[in-house]
């Protein structure tokens, strides 16, 4: 049995139905509007269709692997050719495996826990925490932040060049900035890697959304990420690549299902035989509809036409830089230039402005839906702005009173789901906030900027 919906026809190039486009907000200056969601780089919203699917499913949801009635026979089978989607989206190579895990930054502590004893990993500082920060058993290399995709290149060859030439080595980079969009040299830092003796992992976390990922293509040897950006629910994850350090290592979780065999010892102990498949590291009851929901993102993004999404994709990101460009007070952050090829993701601050205050006001008086913070990459924020390391400023906090300069950003993104009204209010609400600022009041409150209920509209 199939319960995939019906295809999408690739001949159509327009924003895809997603859930939620339909919702009004109400305004803090009277009214309803249509909600701008352009938050996509936290979370994009669920496909229609992705919903559909799972909605069509869920009357024979059952136990995978462990029955043998029908709904644990069709859940099993789905939840195995789930597997079989997702490693054909990605380009995956015959021996690759694709194991389910929670999210992108679980899927990279999970390769944090199975790379093997004396492993010098390389990452640079630009790179978002799920990636940063999970190798604290290994002895870690943080590189600074290039200011050209070739310098990214020379920067780890020589960081390479200087490590242990016996030991395991791994690097890890992302695919597409979280803070800025823009795209790094993915297969010729692989190229380095490799010829320097080292593995790569790629978190594409925000590359996959927007462009096709091919890991052979690539040459990397894992890629990382997750189904909330892909247009799936949240709470599920891959990772996928090579399966030598992954079957070496000890499971990282230990319970059912990556038991083959369990046995008592004479002496009182017990013997464990653990799985040799991806199923050694996806212990307990697996997260069926969410990995079935990242393998209908998969089908819906492939059978849509993703060369025309991402076509379409950038024609949106061409009238962003566009109309932010129109706004002397606006500064697009960027490493690699204003040239750099960059996917839906584009952070900036407004002079006079706290970044917090403006996120605030574009929501609360236009329905809009953005980011401010440091987007959990706070040394690469930091860096982008010219701030010394020990400022003030947290991850999506604000630690300025409204019109006060922040050490924070603002991030607009955008992808498939994406109407063109929603950009040109993004801009035009751009354009008034600062010409004719904000039209409420607002204060902090619980360390986020809200509007004064208990003020008036100013006039």
């Amino acid at each position: 049995m199939s319960v995939f919906t019906a295809a999408i026809d690739p001949s159509v190039c327009a924003p895809l139905p997603v859930l939620g486009q339909d919702v009004t907000v109400p305004l803090v200056t009277g009214g309803e509007v249509t909600y701008a969601a352009l938050d996509y780089a936290a979370s994009a919203p669920a496909l229609q269709r992705v919903w559909d699917d799972v909605a069509a499913y869920a009357p024979y949801y059952g136990s995978v692997h462990r029955g043998a009635g029908y709904l644990s026979q069709l859940s099993t089978d789905l939840f195995e050719n789930s597997r079989r989607t997702v490693a054909e989206f990605l380009g995956c190579r015959a021996d690759d495996q694709v194991v389910f895990t929670r999210s992108t930054t679980d899927s990279l502590n999970l390769l944090a826990a199975a790379i093997p004893a004396g492993c010098q990993v390389f990452v640079f500082e630009t790179e978002h925490h799920a990636s940063l920060l999970p190798w604290r058993d290994a002895q870690v290399t943080y590189l600074n932040a290039p200011r050209t995709p070739a310098q990214a290149v020379e920067t780890l060859e020589r960081a390479l060049a200087d490590r242990d030439p016996y030991g395991p080595a791994l690097v890890c980079v992302t695919g597409a900035s979280n803070v800025t969009g823009e795209l790094w040299p993915v297969k010729e830092l692989a190229a380095a890697a490799h010829a320097h003796g080292a593995r790569i992992v790629l978190d594409a976390a925000q590359l996959a959304p927007h462009h096709p990922v091919d890991i052979a293509e690539l040459d990397v040897d894992w890629v990382a990420f997750s189904g909330h950006k892909l247009y799936a629910p949240f709470g599920s994850g891959v990772l996928a690549g090579r399966s030598d350090w992954l079957l070496a290592a000890e499971p990282y979780l230990a319970g059912g299902g990556a038991s083959r065999k369990v046995a008592r010892r004479a002496d009182g102990g017990v013997d464990v035989d653990w799985h040799t498949t991806a199923a050694r590291h996806e212990a307990g009851s697996p997260n069926v509809i969410g990995v079935y929901s990242i393998a209908s993102a998969c089908k819906t993004l492939t059978e849509a036409g993703f060369d025309n999404l991402v076509a379409r994709e950038q024609e949106l990101v061409s009238r962003v830089r566009e109309g932010l460009a129109e706004v002397p007070e606006v500064q697009v952050l960027s490493l690699f230039g204003d040239d750099a090829p960059r996917v839906g993701v584009i952070s900036f601050v407004v002079r006079g402005w706290n970044s917090s205050h403006f996120a605030a006001a574009l929501s609360a008086e236009y329905g809009i839906g953005v980011r401010d913070g440091l987007f959990c990459a706070h040394p690469l924020v930091r860096t982008l702005l010219g701030s010394d390391p020990q400022d003030p400023g947290e991850c999506g906090a604000p630690e300025a009173e409204p019109g006060e300069r922040s050490l924070n950003a603002i991030r607009v993104s955008f992808g498939a789901g994406t109407p063109d009204e929603h950009i040109e209010r993004f801009l035009r609400a751009v354009s008034e906030l600062v010409s004719d600022g904000a039209q409420w009041k607002y204060r902090t409150e619980d360390g986020r900027c809200v509007p004064d209920r208990g003020t008036a509209a100013q006039v």
